[in-house]
């Protein structure tokens, strides 16, 4: 009997499928979008054959949590992802998303970080509308941002909302969940929402049981008070009937290092309760808006946008401070509107947070700045080069799953995340003794080395550090509501070692 061609073949790798099962020995056939065959494919012929001897073949990496939404469509090869391995990402993270946003809606920070302030879409049916009629090279993952209806919805930000506008923002949410939403995020650690109560934020999370989808939550507090602001968005979890997503849990400020240990157990024994995840990024310095009040103005901060000062960038706030003889909050006031990176974490607490099982992998960079943070480019090569394989932190097939088949799972994303006959053919081949990442915070943008090749949708988008122009990406569906918690599942059970 003839073995049938492939469109794709991937002969000599090591398969990490995506299921925390150890790594096995296989081909991956891809005809058309699909994974068509695992397997001895040894004497199968292909129109592409790709030589993958040393090296893993894995699922393509699911970014848990970017700032992309503008990106998809203004910088649409995504370079800082296809480098990575990246085949998808969620937008719509900490409250902001593209849409809905009116022609005379205001853009208040950080709504700004999103970039291109005068693409606007009325409705979020519009925004999926634009990614499908202009593909990127990878995949997105929708989330609504609270602030972003909050912006539509009222006049004045600094209240709670009103019982009409609470309506509007139903009525908001359900239409960007018809379109394709996969959750509602919210930021009330930012200016535009963090008037919000939490009754407001449940009553807006309300039709969220409707569609399966989820509240994904930028706590109100990463500081001193984050169990109190963990506790809150799992009674919006509750009270809404949803499932819960914890972004770039951390912990923030010297005087709260080392209370991961605290907020992690909190969260293992939330996971007994109801549907719990969590993401975070593997750096011990976070990147958001400039600050204006001195007390979150402490530390070494550097300038990573500013609008009236771009030759400051790259400058720590403390030296130009002195420099102008002001304090560091009048400074912050004269660069304004700028970013900046804040060197405000422990790296026990990161290591803590990374190692924890169910926490997925999320890079949280924001592609608008000309100075970002290193994680928008150096991410996932990060955690399987520095944490997986030169500190041990967990075994490779671990970092794998933290950034497919977990994410796939928690997001409800259906033949993606795991490799497997009939899945969408999304992968990624590394070298496991090269990949690493080469983004510094002095010299950001930089693509990661060891790796070798990155499938799209069946389509190779990104080969031996070229670029190849395809824009394969799609909308992805929540089409898989959670049942049960993914996190708590995975803490408890053992994978199967049969591949």
């Amino acid at each position: 009997m003839k073995t049938p061609a492939f469109d794709v073949l991937i002969q000599g790798g090591e398969l990490i499928d995506g299921n925390r099962r150890p790594r096995y020995r296989a081909d991956v056939g891809i005809r058309g979008t699909l994974i068509a065959a695992l397997g001895d494919l040894s004497t199968a012929t292909a129109q592409r054959v790709i030589d993958a001897r040393g090296k893993i073949v894995a699922p393509g990496f699911i970014d848990a949590h970017s700032h992309d939404d503008q990106a998809l469509l203004l910088q649409p090869q995504m370079p800082f992802k296809l480098s990575q391995g990246v085949t998808a990402v969620v937008t719509g993270n900490c409250g902001i998303s593209a849409a809905p946003l009116h022609p005379d809606s205001p853009v208040p920070a950080p709504l700004n970080l999103l970039s291109d302030t005068a693409t606007r879409f009325p409705t979020f049916q519009a925004y999926v509308g634009a990614l499908h009629e202009s593909p990127a090279a990878v995949h997105v993952i929708p989330l609504v941002g609270h602030s972003t209806l909050r912006v539509v919805a009222m006049a004045d930000l600094d209240r709670d909302a009103s019982p009409d506008e609470i309506a509007q923002m139903q009525a908001l949410l359900r239409e960007a969940l018809a379109a394709g939403a996969v959750g509602l995020s919210s930021g009330t650690y930012y200016p535009p929402a963090a008037a919000a109560s939490t009754q407001e934020l449940c009553r807006v999370a309300q039709p969220l049981a409707e569609y399966g989808a989820l509240y994904v939550s930028h706590l109100r507090d990463e500081a001193a008070h984050s169990q109190l602001s963990i506790h809150e968005s799992l009674q919006v979890g509750l009270r809404a009937g949803t499932g819960v997503v914890i972004s770039h849990h951390k912990l923030q400020g010297a005087s709260n290092w080392g209370n991961s240990a605290l907020t992690l157990p909190q969260i293992e024994a939330a996971m007994r309760r109801q549907c719990l995840s969590l993401d975070c990024y593997p750096y011990h310095a976070s990147s958001t808006i400039l600050h204006l009040q001195e007390e979150r103005l402490l530390g070494k901060i550097v300038i990573a946008d500013s609008g009236p000062y771009p030759e400051l960038q790259g400058q720590e706030l403390g030296d130009i401070a002195r420099r102008w003889q002001v304090s560091r909050a009048e400074a912050s006031a004269r660069l304004q509107p700028a970013s900046a990176i804040y060197f405000n974490m422990d790296e026990a607490d990161v290591q803590r947070i990374l190692a924890f099982g169910p926490t997925m992998i999320g890079s949280d960079g924001v592609p608008s700045n000309e100075r970002p943070h290193p994680r928008l480019w150096g991410t996932f090569p990060r955690v399987l080069g520095h944490y997986s394989r030169d500190l041990g932190l967990f075994p490779l097939e671990t970092a794998v799953w933290k950034m497919t088949g977990l994410t796939a799972q928690v997001f409800g994303i259906d033949k993606r995340g795991v490799l497997a006959d009939g899945h969408y053919a999304d992968l990624c081949v590394f070298d496991p003794q090269t990949v690493r990442d080469t983004a510094t915070f002095d010299d950001p943008k930089q693509p990661a080395t060891g790796i070798d090749c990155v499938i799209v949708n069946g389509a190779i988008a990104y080969e031996q550090g070229v670029y190849q122009g395809s824009r394969t990406g799609t909308v992805l569906r929540r089409t898989v509501p959670a049942q049960v918690s993914p996190g708590w599942q995975t803490l408890h059970n053992t994978p199967s070692s049969s591949p």
